[in-house]
């Protein structure tokens, strides 16, 4: 049987021609809005208020986060008033002014009481959940592309709510509205079966783009993003990208040496530009950073490695016994806090005191730099070189070194398990991909370890028993036996759940998901 690695080249095309046929049902819709029951009521200052549906909807995407920690934020409140007020009537307008006045706590406790219903499902409820998910899915959640059927990885459209973002983003709090058929341009070649809109509606755009590779998009209302229906990740298109990129960071292998010997060479330029340039390239080596883009004023401040400003870097000769720290403090991708202490070479440490001279807080660190600069540059380095190919290059180089330093050959599958999850960790660290602390953390911690008591208290007793057994001088070795076996096997339960237990912890804080499918050459995993 050929491998997929064979059929990819064998049709991969250059015509930038992705598909010759694609049929699809388009995307599912979020249900429409089921208003409150009429005993479940809003107040404003200390008065029974009936909402318009517009304005019920919105006030119960902000009751259902009442007890999260977004409603004590400010910006999330101001931004939150400010849309929810842009749904009401002149009426409701008129009357509520302030949000401090509203009470929202019979709206949280009845999407509470629903929250915990739907947890307590009985087993057929649960059932006949699955088999309609199973329907859709059926539906819905596959095309036929150039002959094959493909799994769509998103077939579902979010629904409206609030915004959250990540980190301190600055539009926290405002209204994603619910995506209509009019804002939805669906993509299918001419000759399929054109998916048809919900009853009473049509879509914004029919196209037929065979150099692109989603079904459908739109262009959501917080952030004015373009977002996709895709492929699943497991689809052969979505593969053979997936490879081209890894061959891309495999053939970096073979210039990584030569193009590390000019970048250092480069920090004794004569040419501010060139230092500059010779330095972000050692970070973006080195730490794996983003290359960084100009912004809009209204998105969040996240900078990047040429976007770096006076004040995103901290000069230490020493620190905790480390000679030539910078410190690194600023937010990256996502306003996800990117904080390292990392001890640098000599000559860059002496080139970002010279970077930082006669500059305040504002300033650019590398103002003889940009994005474009940068990437012109890589190009010219090695064909197909972007900032990202650095990431992915060193992500799997990563991987690979820590799974052959973590790995026992002789380990048990539990114990193998751990080294892979920790040399994971390790990329994820390296890429800065972070989380908070899962809400279900401690419940869930909370049980593993109940487990594991109840685990070591029947190994206790079956330890006493083979004792007991061998004191009575029982003349049956098969009793000595079974007793033996059952110990080893709760032996080896109690093991792999405190396995479980050291790796869930280490996990907390750490999003495993992203660098696993985005950054890791899958041959590596598949080899060790």
């Amino acid at each position: 049987m050929e491998s997929a690695q064979e059929v990819w080249e064998e049709e991969k095309r250059d015509d930038g021609v992705k598909w010759k046929y694609l049929e699809h049902k388009g995307p599912v819709f979020a249900p429409p809005y089921e208003p409150l029951p009429r005993e479940i009521k809003f107040a404003y200052d200390g008065k029974e208020m009936v909402l318009s549906q517009g304005a019920e909807e919105v006030a119960g995407f902000y009751a259902r986060m009442l007890d999260h920690d977004y409603t004590s934020k400010a910006a999330f409140n101001d931004n939150f008033f400010k849309d929810w007020r842009k749904t009401m009537t002149q009426h409701e307008r008129e009357r509520i002014t302030d949000l401090r006045k509203c009470n929202f706590r019979p709206m949280a406790a009845y999407f509470a009481e629903i929250a915990e219903k739907n947890r307590n499902r009985t087993k057929e409820e649960k059932a006949a959940l699955k088999a309609a998910n199973e329907q859709l899915t059926k539906e819905y959640g596959i095309c036929v592309i150039d002959g094959h059927k493909e799994k769509i990885g998103n077939f579902k459209i979010e629904p409206p709510g609030l915004f959250r973002g990540r980190g301190e983003h600055p539009k926290m709090g405002l209204v994603k509205r619910r995506v209509m058929p009019e804002d939805v341009i669906i993509n299918c070649s001419k000759d399929s079966k054109i998916p048809s809109p919900p009853a009473g509606h049509r879509w914004k755009e029919v196209r037929h783009d065979n150099a692109v590779s989603w079904l459908a998009s739109w262009t959501e209302n917080v952030q004015g993003q373009v977002k996709y229906i895709m492929l699943n990740p497991s689809s052969k298109l979505k593969g053979e990208k997936d490879w081209q990129k890894y061959e891309t960071a495999r053939r970096l292998l073979k210039h990584i040496d030569r193009i590390r010997e000019t970048y250092r060479d480069e920090w004794k330029s004569k040419e501010m530009r060139i230092r500059q340039r010779a330095v972000a390239m050692y970070f973006i080596d080195k730490l794996a950073l983003r290359a960084g883009n100009e912004k809009d004023d209204d998105q969040a401040d996240t900078v990047g490695c040429c976007s770096l400003r006076y004040e995103h870097i901290e000069l230490h000769k020493e620190l905790n016994g480390k000679e030539n720290v910078v410190v690194f403090d600023f937010l990256g991708k996502d306003s996800i806090r990117y904080y390292n202490e990392v001890e640098v070479e000599k000559r860059v440490f002496k080139n970002l005191e010279l970077f930082k001279e006669n500059k305040k807080p504002g300033d650019d660190l590398f103002d003889r730099l940009n994005t474009s600069v940068v990437n012109e540059y890589l190009k010219g380095l090695m064909d197909g070189l972007t900032a990202k190919v650095f990431r992915t290059f060193n992500a799997s180089y990563t991987l690979q070194k820590q799974l052959e330093e973590l790995t026992d050959p002789d380990a048990s599958v539990p114990e193998k398990l751990l080294a892979y999850n920790r040399a994971n960790r390790a990329v994820a660290i390296l890429c800065n991909h972070q989380r908070a602390v899962p809400k279900t953390h401690e419940k869930s911690m909370g049980n593993l370890k109940e487990k594991i008591r109840q685990k070591r208290e029947q190994v206790d007793k079956c330890q006493k028993e083979l004792k007991d057994l061998k004191k009575s001088n029982v003349r049956d070795p098969s009793a000595f036996e079974k007793k033996n076996k059952q110990l080893e096997r709760l032996k080896d339960q109690l093991k792999k759940l405190e396995l479980q237990e050291t790796d869930r912890d280490e996990n907390k804080t750490i999003a495993l998901g992203t660098s696993k499918l985005n950054y890791l050459d899958p041959r590596i995993s598949v080899a060790w």
